[in-house]
């Protein structure tokens, strides 16, 4: 299959193309050529602005599919959509679990939850907690409404593996190995969900071959975990010994890696994506693989999480 991918080359899009190029898909990337140039090669780049609406690249050409890994606001989708047209036969776009209503959610909810009400945002500075839900739900919608039949909506919930840019599950990675006492900021017995990026890439994948359309949850691991055994694996993955602490919540900030409040919200049902054939890749790989990323890029500081003096503080006092 010929497959034009919209941001190819960071953490999630990275993942969809190296699962594509072994699959024997033929690749497009398109994007501003200024992140992962040295990736891939052997395909071929066109080059555009999704911010300032540059898509002139893409005006020649047609693909069996098109995966949309960078649209965050709908003037992008449905520009995207204008000048592809009927030059493409299915239409893929990565969404995000922040389109569901934020109330009356229950342990196993499917892809038919009721979603937020939709939000166009004019530029990518007003995408915050309160309009990036939305402004991904009128994306959904205008990918639905001009593809129909040929468009697929995926849904990732928290995303890990090598190349994570945001630090969210390689925070944990790394602090387990290090053992000892360490600070949570949360209740251990917390559920927890993370999809491996590689899982995603071939479910991704595998929903374009198969021309399916509807919406999936990419939500992972395939056994339950709590952030307290989610601790426990990548301290067991990287050798060490760890004494979880619970610490007030209060202590850590609003997006504190993988501390939610709404834990049904942590439970969300991935049969629709298990039956299309998304693979369940064991928490134990995942973190053994990032811990192995993450050393040899020699650990740079995280974005996230507690640094050592505010743990080593909070730890004196519990």
């Amino acid at each position: 299959m010929k497959i034009l991918v919209l941001g190819g080359t960071s953490f999630v899009g990275r993942a969809i193309v190296d699962d594509a190029l072994r699959q024997g898909h033929e690749i497009t990337l398109f994007g501003r050529g200024k992140t992962g140039v040295e990736l891939f090669p052997e395909v071929e780049r066109r080059l555009g602005d999704r911010a300032s609406g540059d898509y002139e690249s893409l005006r020649q050409g047609s693909w069996d599919a098109v995966v949309d890994v960078s649209g965050l606001l709908v003037r992008q989708v449905e520009a995207a959509a204008e000048v592809l047209g009927e030059r493409v036969g299915r239409y893929l776009f990565i969404s995000s679990h922040a389109v569901y209503a934020q109330s009356g959610v229950l342990p196993g909810s499917d892809e038919d939850t009721p979603r937020r009400e939709p939000v166009r945002a004019d530029s990518v500075e007003e995408l915050d907690n309160d309009t990036y839900g939305p402004s991904k739900v009128a994306c959904e919608d205008a990918v639905t409404a001009r593809y129909g039949a040929r468009a697929t909506i995926v849904r990732p919930g928290k995303v890990a593996g090598p190349h994570d840019p945001s630090d969210m599950f390689t925070y944990w990675v790394r602090r387990a190995a290090q053992g000892g006492r360490v600070a949570l900021p949360g209740d251990p017995e917390q559920p927890v969900q993370i999809v491996d990026s590689r899982d995603l890439a071939r479910l991704v994948v595998q929903l374009v071959a198969d021309h399916r359309p509807g919406a999936f949850h990419a939500v992972g691991p395939a056994e339950p975990v709590t952030l307290g055994g989610l601790i426990e694996t990548c301290a067991r993955v990287a050798g060490s010994a760890v004494e979880i602490v619970p610490v007030p919540p209060g202590s850590a900030t609003p997006l504190f890696p993988l501390v939610r409040a709404d834990w049904p919200a942590q439970q969300r049902s991935a049969a629709r994506a298990r039956a299309a054939g998304m693979p369940a890749t064991p928490l134990e790989v995942t973190a053994a693989d990032v811990l192995i990323w993450d050393r040899e890029r020699g650990e740079p500081p995280l974005r996230r999480g507690f640094s050592a003096a505010q743990e080593r503080e909070l730890l004196a006092r519990s």
